[in-house]
């Protein structure tokens, strides 16, 4: 899942940016609400975080063009305006949390992985595929019970296919997802973490569609 944080705070913004990272999204962030415009004209987010007090372009108006634009991923506001009149107005504009500050961050997380969940019509907390469920707020998979050992990378590609399973997922869409800027992958790095997968999950869980992308089977 590729985050975009608009906040113009530096220590909020970097302590956001490291524990989302942590917490396995791919993350990128800037300052301004214009960076935060073009960002969204220009790039595929899955979800936005956005303080509302931004410089050059407040946030409200950012929420504004993106959902003018017909934008669909999800927002989340974030600010330090606690009125019930700003969360109403917030999300009456298009948004689809709101988060006062001071914030923590292990609900944060929570929200977006809600929120996320809610993006492609799933209500469990578990992803679970035959012999194999995945625990995103636990980063854990197990097959049969027992744990399966995965890399961070590894762990974030088959959750995006198992959040879209039966649709094929493109080259483009999954490296858009998987990965932020100055994070590019090498010509060759999602073959290689399929190809880990293939070797620790079975060879038959993940299907490519030579020239169009991946898919793991309903």
């Amino acid at each position: 899942m590729r985050i975009l944080i608009a906040e113009d705070n530096p220590q909020l913004g970097e302590g956001l940016a490291v524990g989302l990272r942590q917490s396995g999204f791919a993350v990128d962030w800037v300052r301004d609400g214009q960076s935060a415009d073009l960002a969204l004209q220009t790039e595929a987010f899955d979800l936005l975080v956005l303080d509302l007090g931004l410089p050059q372009l407040s946030g409200m108006e950012v929420l504004n063009r993106a959902r003018s634009r017909g934008q669909t991923l999800s927002i989340l506001v974030l600010t330090a305006r606690d009125a019930t009149g700003d969360k109403v107005a917030g999300l009456d504009a298009g948004a689809d949390d709101y988060l006062v500050k001071p914030i923590d961050l292990d609900e944060l997380s929570a929200r977006i992985r809600a929120l996320a969940r809610r993006s492609v019509g799933r209500a469990a907390p578990l992803l679970v595929h035959g012999e194999f469920a995945l625990d995103p707020a636990a980063r854990r998979l197990t097959r049969c019970g027992a744990p399966v050992e995965l890399s961070t990378r590894e762990f974030s590609l088959l959750q995006l296919l198992l959040e879209n399973s039966g649709r094929v997922l493109t080259r483009t869409e999954l490296e858009q997802s998987l990965y932020g800027w100055g994070d590019e992958p090498g010509s060759n790095a999602l073959d290689v973490h399929i190809h880990h997968l293939r070797r620790k999950l079975g060879s038959e869980l993940i299907r490519t569609l030579r020239g169009v992308g991946f898919t793991i089977p309903k």
